[in-house]
């Protein structure tokens, strides 16, 4: 039995859908069959269940790296070995609209969890065949994703955030969150497969506390696009089983 996330080997799944917000865990399960609520402790809320017949285990992280890094820690433990992190970012550009999806390649790491583990110059990377699993999923759904770099952060509301924000903005970084580079560099470090699809909740240039209000009041697009990545991230996982299972 893990410390944090409260869970054991008992509960085989290779395949694992991570939000930050607990509150998601609901509207996961409401996608799956045979749904068994594994319990909660702290910030990590667990279900699993199936899709298309493959066992997929949600477990929320909280909000943050270090929450982020111990759940990986714990799942590694337990036998997972692919990990897909559905979490909410905002836009570092105009083009992206609240609700549209962004497929992370990789992270820049503006935050310290991932330094506590290694070096600045060790990349944080997206697992390659997972990241084609998402774009061929992506595909066949007639879903539109945006692909490219984003940042990730430990201080939502620092002094100096908005000047950060315009300078990661003109080396063409798409959005900014909390977890995406840890998450990827971590799971890197210990051979697991790892890929964040993110939902954009604040446009370019907007308040930051007020976006995140619109999307905590349910903003319509932003829950579109909330349910886009949960669906993207299950198909995800079924196309990449069913690609093991005829190897």
């Amino acid at each position: 039995m893990q410390p944090h996330i409260r869970l054991s080997g008992h509960q085989p799944c290779r395949y694992a859908v991570l939000p930050g917000d607990p509150g998601r865990i609901d509207r996961i399960a409401s996608c799956l069959e045979k749904v068994e609520d594994l319990g909660t402790n702290r910030e990590y809320r667990s279900v699993r269940g199936l899709w298309r017949g493959v066992p997929i285990l949600a477990i929320s992280t909280g909000m943050g790296g270090p929450s982020a890094a111990i759940a990986i820690e714990e799942l590694k433990h337990i036998g997972v070995t692919t990990l897909l992190r559905i979490g909410s970012c905002g836009a570092l550009q105009s083009g992206l609209a609240v609700g549209d999806l962004i497929l992370a390649q990789g992270a820049v790491r503006d935050e310290g969890t991932s330094q506590a583990y290694v070096p600045l110059a060790y990349p944080a990377m997206a697992d390659f065949s997972l990241l084609t699993a998402v774009v061929e999923a992506a595909g066949r759904s007639g879903l539109g994703i945006h692909t490219g770099i984003v940042r990730s952060h430990d201080a939502l509301y620092a002094d100096q955030q908005s000047q950060k924000s315009s300078f990661w903005s003109q080396q063409r970084v798409l959005a900014s969150d909390m977890e995406t580079a840890a998450f990827l560099t971590v799971a890197s470090l210990r051979g697991l497969r790892a890929a964040a699809i993110l939902n954009n909740v604040v446009r370019w240039g907007e308040d930051t506390a007020e976006g995140i209000g619109s999307y905590a009041d349910h903003e319509q697009q932003a829950e579109l696009g909330e349910q886009r990545s949960i669906m993207l991230a299950l198909e995800s996982c079924a196309l990449l089983a069913q690609r093991e299972e005829t190897i």
